[in-house]
């Protein structure tokens, strides 16, 4: 058959040679006769195919030669490798080698013929070119020429010392024995070098480098890296991978000691760190890493946090090999999936979500995320048991040699891993846990984008989930609570200023809703309240009042919205103790009837009832004023009328006595009310409030000389429980009128009956505020002088109009929407959103 082909081939080269030689010969011998050109177009080919057939012939017989020594030298290197420095290791049971080893009949021959050559340097030598660029230096013994140097014994290449865990001499053929590359890691000392490395760029580097192959000036800088012990990250990555290449074929393809690979391995970490910036050295190097990690599983416990923390940070486009391994033996051996593990993978896996508070806050997010798949999977979370096995190609960074792993678990190693890259149910399960992290995360995540080193404060540490706060603690919360605790025991009174510049660390020039609620919110979280807290109050307090610090009892997440029974016990001291500021003393018998009231009072919870007993005392030390007062008096009809009358005369007979100045007090809270004010005599000497319309007799004059006395010793009053709670009754069916009035903020204009709707956007803002937000944010800065336009042609103060603007813009978009320096600047994404949302119809 071989002759067959022999003879078409013959055939097929002629008649190819044929036709190129007449296409010659037309045009290079057209001055010959004919005869001549088809004689050369004949024989030509001839000539041609018997040179071919005989080149053929020889290369044949030099390859079967070539193979039949390699045969019967088996022996021979077997000996010659036992006598080796530097004997190489095989394990064929989970690694497949790709490469060629230099033979030991070449590598003998190579190094004769390296010593016959620095020899004939040595004698041209004796009359060195002082302006040589270049050096040959010294070859090593034969002995130590070729191969594996390990760590601890050092070797010296043209004048630089090197401290091993390199290849030398003189590099194999990879791939064929003649036309194959030289092995990329192997240092020949019979190379030229340059005296000078002065490319740490690398130039001059090809993408792939190998030392046989890259010019003098490289191979100069790559030995001057190495006697330097590998510690310059800046130098070009190529050299770092020139180095690589050695040290993945001796953990790879020679298998070396346990020992010895720890020590490449913790070499390959180091340079991974020392390479942190470079994208192909973070993936190469780090597959290499999960390689041998998966190597030596079986000698890693699979709880070890360092393992997890490698995996962690060796995550890039896919799942490393190491977690895929990791979680396929937990599933194959039966076993359930903890927070950890599920946290991994999702961490790794190339179809995550994470948002900044997941980066931004890596352990917060770390310690919530395991909280919340507790809290759903007390047992771990089970996993079904996937068909595909795991099976791990690694194709070599030098791209000499590929590997083929399959893994397997269990005692006897018997049980082969299944292959969870496919998976997508538990990814999605944790995706959904981690979306919760990250809302809840979102405003502690900002608050550190705004303050980097802002962690532990006492503002973010108000921020951060409560159920984190034991496990991030913080020294300047600690710091806060005795000095609340030390407050409280004081009395609880403090400026409310000190408390705004405890908690935010600088002075407000203004006090502002936000500015309280904050403090509030923050104080919550450590088990203090605040009185009054403008959400749960009539009126906040102003720069130069104090407010009550009172205890809790625990810590509160959220202050929840209060009840109607509380809103009306809360109006109901508020004129109450109005009364009892009229003769500007109160008595401890007013004192302590406004407390019982308090307690009285059914319906409320215990933090309710305790938030009631801090007002009183606010309104103790800050009596009501009427100007305010009045204002939200205003707001109630008719029928609420009775309830409040009830409780201002019932705590006009607390102390058994009823004084001018309290009947006068009385009169001007008739008289917001609505109410004739000749009821209040009729309501006080009755001691309680007739259910129905009450009929008065016409004034009649008195008879000379009868006067009323100065001090009246009326009896306490004594009014009938059924009575109280029926008036009661009457004040909770205003709960939704008692609402607005707390909900009214102080600083604000009522707009309520403006002529227009607003757009929703601006829901939040009275008419005249979003007026002028429209307004404003057509530009991005105004000067003094047109901002004070703007707000005086929709009759608003400048200051009063910057805070309330400022006060909606944080609570919906979480900053000011102006930013008062030289003028006004407008926050640029508030008003971007705002103008979208307005084109939209809004």
């Amino acid at each position: 058959m071989s002759i067959v082909w022999k003879i078409i081939r013959i055939i097929g080269l002629y008649v190819a040679s044929f036709f190129v030689c007449v296409i010659i010969a037309s045009i290079t011998l057209d001055g010959l006769p004919d005869a001549l050109e088809a004689l050369f177009a004949l024989l030509a080919p001839i000539a041609f195919i018997r040179w071919y057939e005989k080149r053929r012939a020889t290369k044949i017989s030099e390859r079967k030669s070539f193979t039949d020594n390699l045969v019967s030298l088996d022996s021979e290197e077997q000996q010659l490798r036992q006598h080796s420095a530097y004997q190489t290791l095989q394990n064929n049971a989970e690694l497949v080698r790709v490469g060629q080893r230099g033979r030991a009949e070449l590598e003998t021959a190579a190094n004769r013929m390296a010593v016959e050559k620095l020899a004939r340097q040595s004698r041209s030598n004796q009359f060195p070119d002082q302006h040589s660029q270049t050096e040959r230096p010294n070859r090593m013994p034969p002995a130590r020429s070729q191969g594996w140097v390990p760590k601890g014994q050092s070797v010296t290449i043209a004048g630089r010392t090197i401290d091993g865990m390199v290849y030398v001499g003189k590099p194999p053929r990879i791939g064929s024995p003649y036309y194959g590359d030289s092995c990329r890691a192997y240092i020949d000392p019979s190379l030229s070098v340059a005296r000078v490395g002065s490319d740490k760029n690398g130039d001059h580097m090809p993408y792939w480098p190998g030392y046989s192959s890259i010019p003098a000036v490289c191979r100069a800088t790559y030995l001057d890296w190495l006697a330097g012990d590998r510690q310059d990250g800046t130098i070009n990555p190529g050299y770092m991978f020139l180095f690589f290449y050695g040290l993945e074929r001796r953990f790879l393809v020679e298998q070396p000691s346990e020992e010895e690979r720890r020590e490449i391995v913790t070499e390959v970490v180091r340079l991974k760190s020392l390479f942190s910036e470079n994208y192909s050295a973070q993936r190469y190097l780090g597959e290499f890493v999960d390689l041998a990690r998966i190597a030596a599983m079986g000698k890693v416990s699979l709880d070890d946090p360092a393992l997890k923390q490698a995996i962690l940070e060796n995550r890039s486009w896919d799942v490393p090999f190491s977690l895929k391994f990791a979680l396929g033996g937990i599933i194959a051996n039966g076993n359930a999936l903890d927070a950890e593990w599920m946290h991994l993978w999702l961490m790794c896996h190339p179809e995550r979500r994470m948002r900044t508070p997941a980066e931004r806050c890596g352990e917060e997010f770390k310690a919530l995320f395991k909280l919340k798949f507790e809290a759903l999977y007390p047992d771990g979370l089970k996993v079904r048991t996937p068909r595909k096995l795991l099976k791990i190609e690694y194709r070599a960074a030098s791209s000499e040699f590929n590997c083929s792993v399959s893994p397997a678990t269990g005692d006897g190693g018997d049980v082969a891993i299944p292959d969870v890259t496919d998976l997508r149910s538990p990814v999605q399960k944790a995706q959904k846990i981690a979306d919760e992290v990250m809302d809840e995360l979102d405003k502690f995540s900002r608050y550190l984008g705004r303050n980097p080193e802002g962690r532990g404060t006492i503002e973010a540490q108000a921020l951060l989930p409560a159920e984190l706060w034991s496990m991030f603690p913080s020294s300047e919360l600690e710091e806060l609570k005795d000095w609340a605790r030390e407050l409280v025991a004081a009395g609880g009174l403090v400026p409310a200023l000190d408390v705004i510049s405890r908690l935010e660390g600088e002075t407000p020039e203004k006090l502002g809703k936000r500015n309280l609620t904050g403090a509030a919110d923050a104080l919550a979280r450590i088990g203090f309240g605040m009185a009054p807290d403008p959400r749960f109050s009539l009126r906040g307090p102003k720069i130069d009042e104090p407010v009550v610090i009172f205890e809790l009892g625990e810590p509160v997440e959220q202050l929840e919205d209060v009840s109607p029974a509380y809103r009306t016990e809360l109006l109901e001291l508020a004129l109450a103790t109005f009364v009892a500021h009229a003769d500007s003393k109160i008595v401890e018998a007013e004192s302590r009837a406004l407390r019982e009231k308090i307690d009285a009072v059914s319906g409320l919870t215990e933090l309710e009832r305790k938030r009631l007993h801090a007002n009183l005392e606010w309104y103790l030390d800050v009596p009501p004023d009427m100007s305010w007062l009045r204002s939200k008096l205003k707001d109630a009809d008719a029928e609420h009328h009775l309830a409040l009358r009830a409780a201002v005369v019932t705590i006009a007979h607390a102390d058994g006595a009823i004084q001018s100045d309290e009947v006068a007090s009385i009169e001007k809270i008739y008289k917001a009310l609505g109410i004739d004010a000749g009821l209040v005599y009729a309501d006080l000497h009755a001691g309680d409030v007739p259910d129905g319309p009450v009929r008065l007799k016409a004034a009649e004059a008195e008879a000379p000389g009868e006067q009323i006395p100065d001090e009246p010793k009326a009896k306490a009053g004594s009014l009938d429980a059924a009575r109280i709670a029926a008036i009661r009754n009457d004040t909770e069916r205003v709960s939704s009128v008692l609402g607005e009035i707390f909900s009214t903020d102080e600083d604000v204009d009522d707009q309520a009956t403006a002529a227009h709707a607003l757009p929703s956007s601006m829901a939040g803002l009275d008419p005249k505020h979003a007026l002028m937000v429209q307004q404003i944010i057509q530009r991005e800065h105004w000067t003094d002088e047109e901002f004070d336009e703007i707000a005086g042609k929709q009759g608003l103060m400048p200051s009063g109009a910057l805070e309330v603007v400022n006060e909606w813009a944080f609570d919906k978009f979480d900053e000011a929407l102006l930013d008062e320096y030289d003028g006004y600047d407008v926050s640029p994404d508030i008003a971007d959103t705002l103008r979208a949302e307005m084109a939209k119809g809004d």
